[in-house]
């Protein structure tokens, strides 16, 4: 760590970069949990369209469609 004279014109406080660096933190969770959720419908219209295709071609082999 630099041990020298402090070089900025307004050095800022523990707190303030406490509050920065919770911020921070808190952004980079929501992109998170977003990307999750993303995941999540991408997949599960998967499933579901996978269902549905599957669903109509057991119909169509009964002769139903």
């Amino acid at each position: 760590m630099y041990e020298g004279q402090e070089r900025r014109a307004n050095p800022i406080s523990e707190e303030q970069l406490e509050a920065i660096a919770e911020r921070a933190a808190e952004r980079a969770l929501e992109k998170v949990y977003e990307q999750i959720g993303r995941s999540v419908v991408k997949k599960a219209l998967w499933f579901i369209g996978a269902g549905v295709l599957a669903l109509a071609a057991w119909l169509a082999g009964k002769g139903q469609l």
